[in-house]
């Protein structure tokens, strides 16, 4: 198989990472709920941090759900994803920096993080959802934080979930016009 076809083999095995993007997608709604809760920042901070644990498991558990195979044996490129989404942890010292020293910033530098970090899934699915959409949350984010105060943080983790949304959306019909089969079948051989 040539790069292209890889890449396309890809895309169709892990139906463009939609597991994965629809388990971030309710880990910010968790995220969105504990910042509207009455709780001292540093508590809403440790507890983002906290709810990113159950998102390896929760895709793990919608790729079954959804007949992924996020492993891809087979393809050398199966690890790449993996990497790529590895990659966003060299900018977790942000993250620590702000919780440090300012609190108030933590949640909008982990949003434009996992935005960003979505980028290069564009060229490994072959979709321009990525593309789109990955600098959409980091600007989106970041607007969003310098135009609201630090004691109601919410809207930023609702902005996140909404634009999941839309690029989950995307995905899906980007996946169903590569197949023409729905979300839960397979791939035709």
């Amino acid at each position: 198989m040539d790069l292209t076809e890889l890449r396309q083999d890809l895309a169709l095995r892990n139906k463009n990472g939609l597991p994965f993007l629809l388990s971030a997608m309710i880990v910010w709604v968790l995220i969105t709920g504990l910042f509207t809760l009455p709780l001292e920042l540093r508590f809403q901070n440790i507890g983002m941090l906290m709810l990113t644990g159950i998102m390896f498991p929760l895709a793990i558990g919608l790729s079954s759900l959804l007949k992924t195979d996020w492993k891809s044996e087979g393809n050398p490129l199966a690890g790449l994803g993996l990497i790529l989404n590895v990659a966003q942890f060299m900018y977790f010292p942000l993250v620590f920096w702000a919780f440090g020293v300012h609190p108030e910033a933590m949640l909008l530098v982990f949003a434009v993080i996992t935005g960003a970090h979505l980028f290069p899934y564009g060229w490994l699915y072959m979709t321009k959802a990525y593309y789109i959409l990955a600098p959409v949350m980091a600007v989106a984010a970041t607007a969003i934080g310098l135009g609201i105060g630090s004691s109601e943080q919410w809207p930023i983790p609702l902005a996140m979930v909404l634009l999941l949304a839309v690029l989950n959306l995307l995905l899906f019909l980007n996946y169903k016009a590569k197949t023409g089969v729905s979300l839960t079948q397979n791939r035709p051989a």
